[in-house]
């Protein structure tokens, strides 16, 4: 019986060395686009905020994309795509090599196109606008946050993910594109837009008077790029020496972009505080906090709307719950995923979320925004008409400055 159960036992070990075995032949014996593949697949194995990969088992997943006949990099490049689609999440994607190159430059100079930050509902797959860039043919054709873009060219953005959508509306300088816009409720639309080159200068100041005798720093920050802090700061210390008692901050349209320049920009106008948390899949929480002296202690208001977004929306929360700004306008998008950029063997990139973020008052900020602490609803002006006698907004912001009230909304009503 003894000598039984010994050859019973050596069968089954030699068993599994001859599957360990199978299973290295056949890494070894991968193909190079199925290794693109596989390096896909760990890196979001390792990196994605769902452990439970939208409650599917993500290693059949890999199996299943793997037993492709994947014979050239374009269709490896759609295996890859409909196995990222299976976790539902718009934001975790692909970037092919020239796309990946576009993202690069979008937050660092500048680019050729129509100037808008586009977004994907990922229930309904609804491309929308959160928002366009200042000066750019987007923003001066009109379109405004939360439009759908219904069609580009004539086809319709059902068919097309994040980056095809974006890459379709880029082009050369002086050519066409044609969007099918919807606005609210009102009846699609055709704009017909001629690229132009796209200059990321994300920041506007002013010295402006006001009322009472003081004068008003104002400054509008279009953009979070590698530029931005260091252009808030500047602006900042340019405004203190020509003696601004008061600013108003104004990240309305602000599609957000570097989570590390929202922070630096935070730690401009607070001397201690915490800024953010992230929240990764183990529910580990991490923290950027401010821990030297900021540049100014003025009163400031901070001004948002619906095409507040993401960095802006960290900033806006970082400012509100140290109690160090009062927030003017709408409630912002809410984008609270935090994604990462992992470079690709081939030259491609791939975008995955890892985390959330929370405001320091622990807000979750994703599909749920900022609440201001006083609403004001957006008016249909120009942007050159932004920050003047006829923008609602700015002027309460002014009227909170003038005449500190007692903010009605509590913290937990936010």
């Amino acid at each position: 019986m003894t000598k039984r159960f010994f050859q019973v036992g050596l069968l089954l070990i030699v068993s599994v060395v001859l599957v360990l075995n199978s299973w290295v032949s056949a890494a070894h014996a991968f193909t190079e686009e199925q290794k693109l593949l596989s390096e896909v697949w760990r890196i979001v194995d390792r990196a994605y905020i769902d452990d439970t990969f939208n409650h599917q088992n993500w290693w059949f997943v890999r199996q299943k994309a793997l037993q492709q006949n994947l014979q050239n990099r374009e269709q490896t490049y759609t295996a890859i795509q409909k196995m990222l689609a299976s976790l539902e999440d718009p934001f975790t994607r692909l970037l092919k090599p020239d796309q990946y190159r576009s993202l690069q430059t979008n937050t660092s100079g500048e680019l050729t196109g129509v100037g808008l930050q586009i977004t994907q509902d990922p229930e309904t797959g609804e491309l929308r606008v959160i928002a366009p860039i200042d000066h750019s043919p987007a923003d001066e054709a009109g379109i405004q946050p939360r439009d759908r873009i219904l069609k580009i060219n004539g086809v319709s953005t059902f068919e097309f993910s994040l980056d095809e959508a974006a890459e379709r509306m880029r082009g050369p300088i002086g050519s066409q594109v044609t969007l099918t816009i919807a606005h609210d409720d009102e009846a699609p639309q055709d704009v017909l837009l001629v690229r132009n080159r796209i200059t990321l200068n994300p920041v506007y100041a002013e010295l402006r008077p006001q009322a009472e005798g003081g004068r008003v720093g104002y400054i509008r920050l279009t953009q979070f790029n590698a530029n931005a802090a260091q252009e808030v700061a500047h602006a900042i210390s340019h405004l203190e020496d020509e003696g601004a008692t008061a600013y108003v901050l104004d990240l309305r349209n602000n599609p957000g972009g570097l989570l590390q320049a929202g922070i630096e920009i935070a730690r401009l106008w607070l001397d201690e505080g915490t800024v953010v948390y992230t929240v990764n899949r183990e529910g580990i929480q991490d923290s950027f906090v401010a821990n030297g002296q900021a540049l100014t202690d003025d009163p400031l208001v901070v001004l948002v709307n619906q095409g507040t977004a993401s960095a802006s929306e960290i900033l806006a929360g970082a400012l509100q719950d140290n109690d160090r700004a009062q927030l003017v306008g709408e409630r912002t998008f809410g984008k609270g995923l935090i994604q990462s950029l992992f470079n690709l063997s081939d030259g491609s990139g791939l975008a995955v979320t890892i985390a959330k973020y929370e405001t320091p008052d622990h807000h979750d900020i994703n599909r749920q925004g900022i609440m201001p602490d006083i609403v004001i609803p957006t008016e249909p002006i120009s942007r050159e008409q932004m920050g003047t006698a006829i923008d609602s907004q700015y002027q309460a912001a002014l009227a909170v400055l003038t005449h500190p009230t007692v903010v009605a909304l509590e913290k937990d009503e936010r």
